[in-house]
């Protein structure tokens, strides 16, 4: 048996990042990564493969490479069994090796919902498999018309690849929900997404429940439960993963309700000498510390940092989990972080906005010169931003990240309206016309207005 330092269990974004923060931090420790597949695809590019991208071998991340320059050793095999007792983990090969502290970083499973014919072939999930999603192009290839359920960012920016690469496949996409990307941006939003899918050929059933998948041992259409059925000889789900914490749960670590490894604050499971990171995690939020169910590389790759920081000091810890997303649909970026308006007021916030729109050059006959909206959101009592969404030009999936870094910093409207920028004509909007400040200042108006309204 060989002993490492540390050994982390998982080489997707959580897994890589946890190995290389922990060399990092701890350069005289030796680092061992064990991770299931050889090829370790790029999370959030996979929908790209279907299209733009070109294939799934395209779509990944250089691994062994990484580690390598890292100074992390690595090995491809699965991890059957974790002793805590005698600090070791055994392989499927049957080896023993044994470590001074432990990451799981084990990911997530993609839900299959078991409805009748849900095992039928030509019905697919997502997984973070190179050779699994070849097979699902290559079926697409032969494919007529797909049905994608589930219409959240796997869903719309799949069906958008698969319409560009091949325009006469029929797409339809079933949501339960009344709007597309419902859970993440505020109707207005969800109406333009829903504009651009349709105007671009998809065709969307929203309001609408799968009952079955029908055909003869390969699926052949998808019946709707008011009846309908659509034509189509794929499908691809895309309503979400599960936590992939079985072998935590073997080792007998604690499992929290929603099947998730129970972390605390600096990643430690309930063993002070196992860390945990990426979805196979739980999360709270970062607003009220509540559990919650968000699953992101970005939030991946935070508490992987964290958790590869914290092993033998603790140095870091999580706040919890904000929600940054950003897609692009047409020649739009869609982004937000954070709480939505909605949202906030669901949670009892008592808020204010600020909205401002210019095109992100100047003058706006500049070259790329595109609109960008911005929507900002605060709590109305101490003005601290709780939440944005951009939409418009694409340099709005930058923009998020620092609305992000605003929320994470709990900054003010008045910290926000006052802060310095960067400008340049051929870059952002016009320092009078900035959205992010402008956006800021219609909010303090309008808290302004509510205390004239109050007194």
């Amino acid at each position: 048996m060989k002993k490492t330092d540390v050994i982390v269990i998982g080489g997707s974004a959580a897994g890589l990042t946890a190995a290389i923060t922990a060399k990092r931090h701890y350069p005289n420790k030796s680092v061992l990564c064990i991770r299931q597949e050889k090829k370790v695809s790029i999370p959030c590019g996979i929908p790209y493969a279907f299209g733009v991208v070109g294939t799934p071998e395209k779509n990944l991340i250089p691994a062994d490479e990484s580690l390598a320059k890292s100074g992390v050793d690595s090995l491809v095999g699965r991890v059957v069994g974790i002793d805590r007792d005698a600090k070791t983990v055994t392989t499927d090969d049957g080896a023993r090796h044994g470590y001074e502290r432990l990451i799981v970083a084990t990911g997530s499973n993609p839900i299959v919902p078991p409805l009748p014919g849900h095992d039928m072939a030509n019905i697919f999930a997502i997984r973070k498999d190179v050779d699994y999603l070849a097979g699902v192009i290559a079926a697409l290839d032969q494919a007529k018309g797909l049905c994608i359920v589930g219409c959240g960012f796997i869903g719309v920016e799949i069906a958008e690849e698969c319409k560009r690469l091949r325009p006469n496949l029929k797409v339809n996409i079933v949501e339960m929900l009344t709007h597309c990307l419902q859970l993440v941006y505020d109707e207005d939003f969800c109406l333009k997404a829903e504009e651009t899918l349709r105007k671009e050929g998809i065709d969307l059933q929203l309001d609408a429940k799968v009952a079955a998948f029908e055909g003869d041992g390969k699926v052949e259409r998808v019946r709707l439960a008011d009846g309908n059925a659509i034509e189509a000889d794929i499908v691809i789900v895309g309503i979400g993963a599960a936590a992939n914490a079985e072998l935590a749960r073997e080792a007998g670590l604690e499992i929290d309700n929603r099947g998730s490894i129970r972390v605390n604050r600096y990643m430690q499971t309930s063993d002070p000498e196992v860390f945990a990171c990426g979805d196979c995690a739980d999360k709270i939020s970062f607003f009220d510390g509540k559990p919650s169910g968000l699953k992101l590389a970005s939030i991946a790759t935070m508490e992987a940092r964290i958790a590869g920081a914290n092993l033998f000091s603790i140095s870091r810890a999580n706040r919890g989990v904000i929600g940054v997303y950003s897609t692009v649909l047409g020649d739009s970026a869609f982004a937000v972080a954070g709480l939505t308006l909605k949202q906030a007021r669901d949670k009892g916030y008592n808020v204010v906005v600020g909205e401002a729109e210019s095109s992100n050059r100047h003058p706006g006959c500049m070259p790329g010169g595109t609109p960008l909206r911005v929507r900002l959101v605060f709590e109305a009592g101490s003005q601290v931003i709780i939440g944005g969404q951009v939409i418009g030009a694409k340099s709005g999936g930058e923009l998020i990240n620092a609305i992000s870094a605003c929320i994470h910093q709990r900054m003010t409207a008045d910290d926000i309206a006052t802060f310095q920028t960067g400008t340049h004509p051929a870059l952002t909007a016009s320092p009078i016309a900035y959205q992010l400040v402008n956006a800021a200042e219609l909010a303090i108006a309008e808290c302004q207005k509510l205390r004239r309204k109050h007194r």
